[in-house]
């Protein structure tokens, strides 16, 4: 938790007075804003979107302001998590289940700042199970699409009922062990009809990658896009 802690609030000291901000959902990225409400309580006058209802709530709660999308020309850096990092940085996001919208503020954002303990670092993607946002009609037939990519995959439930996401769409967890190419996936996921996104975001996505350690140390990587 300390070093989730400890790296966002070192991402959210990229944030300056007049910036669109984009908030991501999870628990990394609350962390990222409480750490933009306490800077609000100090002076700093930013405006936010968020990527869910949970973090806007969370945000309007630490005293952050939210505009409307439509008055926005701009995104200057979006704020998040992830749940696997490889070494060139293609993530595995949506654990969260917001992975839609958080693809939108990523893509439309000048900076893009992934934020992760230690943890989440792997040589290779796919231990952790991609999350596949997809339409609910006829949910049976894509996710028999998806198990034809070689995975495992299910319907996510939460309390013993479907999960479903801010956009009434269902999330398909795809277990498919080892992702040895990450673009070749992203491409047969992107052609199947039924699927809405999906959860790799890839490079040249990320500006920045900022890591936390237990022992404390923070990593601050910037890669170009």
């Amino acid at each position: 938790m300390e070093a989730k802690r400890a790296a966002a609030e070192r991402a959210v000291s990229y944030v300056t007075d007049g910036m669109v901000v984009g908030l991501g959902t999870g628990s990394t990225a609350n962390w990222a804003i409480r750490a933009l409400g306490e800077g609000v309580k100090a002076g700093l006058r930013i405006k936010a979107v968020a990527s869910s209802v949970a973090s806007e709530q969370l945000a309007l709660e630490a005293g952050i302001a939210i505009t409307d999308f439509s008055a926005l020309s701009r995104i200057d850096v979006t704020i998040d998590g992830a749940d696997e990092v490889d070494p060139e940085a293609n993530l595995i996001k949506g654990g969260s289940g917001a992975l839609l919208r958080e693809k939108i503020l990523a893509y439309n954002s000048r900076q893009f700042i992934v934020v992760v303990d230690e943890a989440k670092l792997v040589d290779t993607l796919g231990k952790f199970p991609l999350p596949v946002e997809i339409a609910p009609f006829a949910a049976a037939l894509t996710l028999r699409q998806l198990q034809r990519l070689g995975c495992q995959a299910s319907i996510r439930h939460q309390g013993g009922e479907r999960f479903v996401t801010d956009n009434a769409n269902l999330v398909a967890d795809c277990s498919f062990g080892i992702i040895a190419s990450p673009g070749k996936l992203y491409e047969q996921l992107a052609l199947l009809p039924g699927v809405m996104e999906q959860g790799l975001f890839l490079q040249p996505m990320v500006s920045r990658l900022i890591i936390g350690y237990l022992d404390g140390r923070v990593e601050d990587r910037w890669l170009q896009r």
